[in-house]
């Protein structure tokens, strides 16, 4: 299944010396995208990056940029959001699966396997922009319409202590 924005590089076009280059979605991929992230749009996408051939693979370091619409988890509003994310890949030709588990420093770049001959910069970039996305968006007045529906904030609905709540419970059953 070919990504909603993809922009294939080919490795072998990728040298040693660093190329910069700069990649936008388009009106129907930004489309595809909002539908297959759960948005209501993708605004604008936009990453600039720069390839270089190492020995351990095709290094990617860049900026992602755009800006979606969310729905607010409680009222259903539209919410803006900016994306402005750094982005640090490594591709690598496909190996074994290593037998242990691997530790990983806090500069080691996450790895993807190159497929085909190729990189593809597009679905990098998409998948960046859906990790830069808050899970759960709430709109200003969310607060309100919860505490409008009964729902507590978990402050609230905590006991003073664990053995109040026994006591309140051993207390009704009286």
């Amino acid at each position: 299944m070919k990504p909603e924005f993809s922009r294939p590089q080919r490795i072998d076009a990728i040298g040693d010396r660093e190329q910069t280059l700069t990649i936008e979605a388009d009106a129907a991929e930004r489309a595809a995208l909002a539908t297959r992230f759960g948005l209501i749009a993708v605004d604008a996408l936009t990453a600039t990056l720069a390839l270089r051939r190492e020995a351990a693979g095709i290094v990617v370091r860049g900026e992602v940029r755009g800006r979606v619409r969310q729905a607010c988890v409680v009222t259903d509003t539209p919410i803006e959001t900016k994306i402005d994310e750094s982005i640090a890949l490594r591709f690598v030709d496909e190996g074994p699966e290593p037998a242990d588990e691997v530790e990983l420093d806090a500069d080691e770049l996450d790895t993807i396997p190159i497929e085909g001959g190729a990189i593809d910069l597009g679905e990098a970039v998409a998948e960046t922009m859906a990790l830069a996305l808050d899970p759960f968006p709430r709109a200003p007045g969310a607060e309100a319409a919860l505490r409008a529906a009964g729902v507590l904030t978990e402050e609230e609905a905590r006991p003073a202590n664990a053995f109040a709540a026994l006591k309140d419970k051993l207390g009704k059953s009286n």
